[in-house]
């Protein structure tokens, strides 16, 4: 199992420093999250060890039942599953960071719950590219009305963008939702009255990761290419085909 992470690991950097070599990105503007929904803390633990340091979880189970062994690890926790409010405080005792703030109700009790802690904590507003009803995520003409809403929530630091992108067999199908992101943090940047700049973007899966880059992606979350498909029962989960 280590041998192969490892050298899983070492496939998927090659292929983000190749796409943006195509791309003429500098590939440290590029970080790999490694997208951990069902695999072992011991797993993970080898990816840590062989110099990762981004873990993205689903489930606030998965985070507080891996916690014991990664707790002392130097890595930063993402949540970037749907957040249900009621799942606010559990989460903030393991997350870093939230990718899927993508309602006025959760932003609304993860500062209540901030507030009490007396800390600010680092956010990505998930957006709804793809128009998939299966898909959670703020339609894109909402994402500049929200933002004004929570602009003014001080324990949040509005750190970018994130969106699960149309995964299609065909490549051209699925560029635009990729491609929508981006153009929303451009439209984001000149208004001037939200005064937000440097939003770094969140999309690209083991499908697409390609794409994703060229389109301007700064985080590339990956699950598949390194730990395989993973077993729930009698059904196999998959990144690419499921949120």
């Amino acid at each position: 199992m280590k041998e192969l992470i490892i050298s899983n690991l070492k496939q998927v950097h090659q292929r983000i420093e190749n796409a943006c070599s195509i791309s003429g990105r500098d590939v440290s503007d590029v970080q790999l999250l490694l997208a951990t929904k069902t695999v072992s803390a011991e797993s993970i633990k080898i990816a840590v060890e062989a110099g990762e340091t981004l873990i993205g979880e689903n489930k606030m189970q998965e985070l507080r039942d891996k916690n014991q062994i990664l707790k002392e690890l130097p890595i930063e926790r993402h949540f970037i599953g749907h957040l249900q409010t009621n799942k606010v405080k559990d989460v903030l005792k393991y997350a870093n960071c939230i990718q899927s703030l993508d309602r006025l109700s959760l932003a609304q009790e993860l500062d209540k719950q901030l507030q009490r802690e007396n800390r600010q904590l680092d956010v990505y507003i998930q957006v709804n590219t793809s128009f998939e009803e299966s898909k959670f995520g703020l339609a894109p003409n909402d994402v500049l009305p929200f933002l004004h809403q929570i602009k003014k929530i001080k324990t949040l630091n509005i750190k970018g963008l994130m969106t699960i992108g149309l995964l299609d067999v065909e490549k051209e199908k699925m560029k635009p939702s990729l491609r929508l992101l981006r153009e929303i943090r451009d439209e984001i940047y000149t208004d001037n009255t939200l005064e937000l700049n440097d939003l770094k973007l969140s999309m690209g899966m083991s499908q697409d990761l390609e794409l994703a880059i060229a389109e301007g992606s700064n985080v590339v979350r990956i699950g598949t290419s390194i730990f395989g498909n993973r077993f729930l029962g009698k059904e196999i989960w998959n990144e690419n085909i499921t949120e």
